[in-house]
């Protein structure tokens, strides 16, 4: 079984930043694509950005040139720095982690920003 902790996740106004990070843990696993998710009320979930084990990164384009995703294959860890944050990025941010077989997901961590 494989555990993601997720955390960072808080109230900010509009300009700020937060910093997400999620840790994957449990059995022997290999993992791939890591990643960030976010669903907004009444919206469906959308990817914001992942990363490749190489280091390959793709963003939504909403979020382009204000987050920046990271990871830490060492630690199996990945984090979503988020400057100049708006309103709209107001939602549910969950860490999404792939390996061979499986998808995991975490349990969201809240973003608020207010204007």
């Amino acid at each position: 079984q494989v555990q993601l902790v997720e955390s960072g996740g808080g109230l900010v106004q509009a300009g700020g930043s937060l910093r997400l990070s999620c840790a994957a843990s449990g059995s022997s696993f290999s993992i791939n694509v890591m990643g960030w998710y976010r669903q907004a009320p009444g919206k469906q979930r959308e990817l914001v950005a992942d990363i490749t084990p190489g280091g390959s990164t793709k963003y939504a384009d909403s979020v382009k040139g204000r987050f920046t995703i990271s990871r830490d294959n060492a630690k199996n860890t990945v984090y979503l720095q988020m400057n100049s944050l708006k309103p709209e990025d107001t939602a549910v941010y969950y860490c999404r982690v792939t390996s061979s077989l499986y998808i995991y997901w975490g349990q969201g961590t809240q973003v608020t920003v207010s204007s």
